[in-house]
């Protein structure tokens, strides 16, 4: 993997890109879905997080499919809205969302749904990501899982000598100064998901889905974890850098910065604390306005097929999907597969909080949930 990957979700205060309606899809998002993929149509053009479309796999797929690819990268995940809605929703055919952008979209009807049966590796995919909640709304698929990656503890094993077990130690001022956090607005999912488990009286079901009461207090939690915070890292880079020069000993991390510090040599481990984990979730998810439709099935065929899953995996330092890729990932990389969860059992992926968008819906069928907007606006405030 060559370049580094920025936080999805550098959330910027633009009020079309938090619009999101209480429930309900856009008329926008939904189409008649195709029944089968005709010939390509010689173009394919997507909005990308850098490093997912690599020559080694789209210098094959444009040969095999005649669709040429142009690829326009964004840093982040509202990048990601303002390209997809901008200009009339019709410059690009697909983007990568993550799950903090996705239901956004579909929300605004800037993509349409997917018919899974076109896709054929489908069939192979974990149980988890056939029909996340981030991509999935009233059992309509819109778009199709790409690539995952969980958020671990990491930390320095000479300077941390017990292996830690919960995220108590990110909030422990024993570490006062060490610590290191995504500087992320869903990054309040974490807080949320320590104190559902911490304390059950605040009725944390699902920490994307948070009342004012509960939002407030993980707010609370996260402006007392404020003063103890080396740095709120905004690129894996950052992070990689601190645990090297030991600036950082422990921290909110993901699984490339423990493969890139362990190959640097770096005293390193990580840890799955006991109270679980969020993650992200991409998701390669077609324009309602695709100019480019059959290229753009070819697209999601191709990206997950065993082999280009493994390759985009080993390049990147995430983890694929289709379960088939995993003795592939091996033979690029050794170890890599385990390394990357890739042999995990269902039960592991299932017990992911991956990231989604908070909207004033909430799971019980009521519409007191706090929104983005707010969560934008308590993340300002918990950094001051």
């Amino acid at each position: 993997m060559k370049r580094i990957r920025f936080v999805h979700a550098a959330f910027a205060a633009v009020a079309v890109a938090l619009a999101i309606p209480a429930a309900g899809v856009s008329n926008g998002a939904s189409t008649s879905l195709p029944t089968a993929v005709g010939p390509g149509e010689g173009k394919l053009t997507l909005v990308a997080w850098a490093g997912y479309t690599e020559k080694q796999w789209v210098t094959p797929f444009e040969k095999l499919s005649g669709c040429k690819v142009s690829v326009k990268y964004a840093n982040t995940s509202n990048d990601m809205f303002n390209l997809m809605t901008s200009g009339g929703g019709n410059q690009y055919d697909m983007v990568s969302a993550s799950g903090d952008a996705s239901l956004r979209l579909i929300y605004a009807g800037a993509v349409a749904e997917t018919n899974m049966s076109l896709i054929p590796s489908y069939k192979d995919f974990f149980q988890a990501f056939k029909s996340p909640a981030s991509s999935t709304v009233g059992g309509k698929h819109y778009g199709v899982s790409v690539q995952f990656g969980p958020n671990i503890l990491l930390y320095n094993p000479k300077k941390i000598t017990t292996k830690p077990t919960s995220w108590s130690t990110v909030y422990s001022t024993k570490y006062k100064g060490k610590i290191t956090i995504p500087d992320n607005p869903i990054q309040i999912a974490d807080a949320a998901l320590y104190l559902s488990k911490t304390n059950p009286s605040l009725g944390i079901k699902d920490p994307y889905e948070l009342t004012a009461a509960q939002l407030a207090a993980t707010v609370k939690l996260l402006k007392q974890q404020r003063p103890l915070v080396k740095k709120y890292w905004g690129t894996a880079a950052d992070q990689i850098d601190l645990f090297k020069n030991g600036g950082s000993t422990i921290g909110a991390s993901w699984p490339y910065q423990y493969s890139q510090l362990k190959a640097a040599k770096a005293p390193v481990a990580f840890t799955t604390p006991k109270e679980g984990v969020t993650g992200w979730l991409d998701t390669w998810m077609l324009s309602s306005k695709a100019k480019h439709p059959n290229c753009s099935y070819k697209w999601m065929a191709w990206i997950t097929t065993p082999r280009v899953q493994a390759q985009q995996a080993t390049s990147y330092g995430e983890t694929p999907v289709n379960k088939k890729a995993c003795a592939i990932m091996d033979t690029i990389s050794k170890g890599s597969c385990t390394q990357l969860y890739a042999n995990a059992p269902e039960a592991y992926y299932r017990s992911i909080k991956f990231w989604k968008t908070p909207v004033k819906a909430c799971g019980n069928g009521q519409n007191n949930c706090m929104d983005l907007r707010a969560w934008t606006t308590a993340w300002t405030q918990v950094k001051g």
